[in-house]
Order: structure tokens, then sequence, then C-alpha cells
């Protein structure tokens, strides 16, 4: 009986998903994906145990990107082409709006592997090949 209490008190409390991503340039990093999805900078940190960091996104959603450069023999990005981000937009002009965003703020439009993220979706990927997926749709409540 206490495990399922417990497990029912933990489906109460609020989530938030944080996606962590070695880069090469932080910098470079936070300021594609703020001028391109409209985010902002959450908060930094410098020399955190070798580490420099940034959290970027939206406050107003459960969700964060973490970006980070060890200062020594950091981890070099290892993206594949299936490792995606998905972001639903479910307005036609939002939708088109970062899309546009995403091309002038550097990064390059390419073909999905996957072709069912190419039917209502264009995916963009960043200069250390992590890919984004705005899908013009909304997500099932």
């Amino acid at each position: 009986m206490t495990l399922l209490a417990n497990n029912a008190s933990l489906q109460r409390m609020p989530q938030h998903l944080r996606i962590a991503r070695p880069v090469t340039e932080l910098a470079r990093s936070v300021r594609m994906y703020c001028e391109g999805l409209g985010w902002s900078v959450l908060a930094t940190f410098a020399d955190h145990d070798g580490f420099d960091g940034a959290m970027v996104g939206d406050a107003d959603v459960p969700y964060h990107f973490e970006f980070t450069v060890k200062r020594v023999d950091g981890a070099s990005p290892t993206p594949t082409a299936e490792d995606l981000v998905v972001l639903y937009m479910p307005t036609v002009e939002e939708w088109q709006r970062r899309c546009d965003n995403m091309v002038a703020a550097g990064f390059v439009q390419v073909a999905s592997v996957n072709p069912y993220w190419s039917v209502r979706g264009k995916t963009f990927q960043d200069p250390d090949g992590y890919r984004v997926v705005l899908q013009n749709a909304s997500w099932p409540a």
C-alpha cells in the first residue's frame, strides 16, 4: 500500500525536463537557440567543477536545455541523425515564424531520416549536429 500511495503522490508533483548537451561553443549555442526558438537565458554558471554552462528555454514551460562546455578535456558532441528534439507548434503562423527564425539564427534545414517528420514539420541542425524538429501540429492532451 505504501508504494501505491508514494507513486500517487509523485504523479501529482510537477515535473520538469532538462535536456543537457555538451557543445563546442557555448555562446554560439545559447545565441542560436534563443534567437531561433524565441527562448531566453534562464541561468548560467562558470567553472562549476570545471564546467561552464547555460540553461535556455521559456520560463513558462516545464522543460529547458542545458548547454555545457568542460574547460579541460570536455566531451565532444556525438548526436546521430535520429537524435531529435521535437517541438509542436499548433498554428501555421507560429510554426512558419519559428522556422524562419531558425534559419536566420544559423541552423541548417536538413532532411529527416524518418520521413514522418517531413510531412508536417521541418528539421533543423545546429553546428554540433543536434537536430530540432518543428512540427506544425498540436500535442494531444
